[in-house]
């Protein structure tokens, strides 16, 4: 009896300190700081963290990728995720409150309370100041209001069960904002914030461990292709390039030769871009040729 109660005391205590890691956190109401939106912000935030890519319906390219109705699915070994609605329609976010937003791209956290998967790239959304993320949801709020809700994601157990992302996100999430660097340049210091920010550049250059989070070791030095052939369910055999500026990657890039390829999609060889990468080319495009030069100076600065 005595075993009885001790390994009852024992699973109850298991299952408090499980609930007590694995709950959702939040960002309450009066954290949120006292802002004006900045419209064009939330536009160029739009672009460079490339939401028309997955939240427009597949294939959408121009004004198209401002049609935000969702849909796009991500084949992985942990199953397939579906990009959700995110336009201003009731079936998207119309009914979200700021505070809402600012969770869901910080805390990866759902209005519902819920966990979002990290396909959902909130680990690399969390850099982001508040501010920019508020002028991004105001810039959204300006587009056009599509009906309709994408399918549920499909995925076996264990990943089935988003109460476990806790777990997850206490190993990989880890709530720090962006800060700039005081011994780099300006440019440099901008170009970080882009790239491990709303750009989320990581999320595909970056090789990820067994349990999808990104080897920080290795950053932004090649990965191979996440996703999963739909037909076959084997793992393609793609690779994305290292964007390091070591002899693997762009060593033999200039500054300008990358800032000019975000803008035309045109390598030094005289190549194209291909593949997911044509789609990130083409949200770049929008940005300013400061940011762009500015990404550029980063990548250069990674040895």
């Amino acid at each position: 009896m005595r075993l009885y109660k001790l390994a009852l005391t024992t699973c109850l205590a298991g299952a408090v300190i499980f609930y007590w890691i694995t709950a959702p956190e939040l960002i309450e109401q009066d954290a949120l700081p006292e802002h004006t939106v900045n419209l064009t912000n939330g536009e160029q935030m739009f672009w460079v963290g490339g939401c028309g890519s997955c939240h427009a319906a597949d294939g959408a390219s121009g004004n198209h990728k401002l049609l935000l109705s969702g849909g796009l699915t991500l084949d992985t070994p942990f199953g397939a995720f579906v990009a959700p609605n995110i336009s201003p329609h009731d079936d998207g976010i119309g009914q979200w409150s700021d505070l809402d937003f600012v969770n869901a791209m910080i805390k990866g956290v759902s209005p519902e309370g819920k966990h979002y998967y990290p396909a959902f790239p909130y680990t690399n959304y969390q850099r982001m100041p508040v501010t920019d993320v508020l002028d991004l949801k105001a810039f959204l709020d300006t587009l056009p209001p599509v009906a309709g809700k994408a399918d549920d994601h499909s995925l076996g157990f264990p990943f089935n069960i988003r109460w476990g992302l806790g777990l997850w996100k206490w190993r990989y999430l880890d709530g720090q904002s962006f800060e700039p660097d005081p011994t780099l340049e300006d440019a440099i210091n901008r170009g970080r914030y882009l790239v491990d920010g709303p750009g989320h550049c990581g999320a595909c250059h970056t090789p990820r461990d067994r349990f999808g989070g990104e080897l920080l070791s290795s950053y932004l030095q090649g990965a191979s292709v996440l996703e999963v052939n739909e037909h076959t369910g084997e793992q393609s055999s793609g690779w994305v390039p290292n964007i390091t500026s070591d002899d693997n990657g762009l060593a033999e890039w200039t500054q300008e030769d990358i800032a000019y390829s975000l803008e035309t999609g045109f390598t030094p060889e005289f190549d194209s871009f291909g593949g997911s990468m044509s789609s990130v080319q083409d949200n770049i495009y929008h940005l300013s040729a400061s940011d762009r030069m500015a990404i550029a100076a980063y990548l250069k600065s990674l040895q």
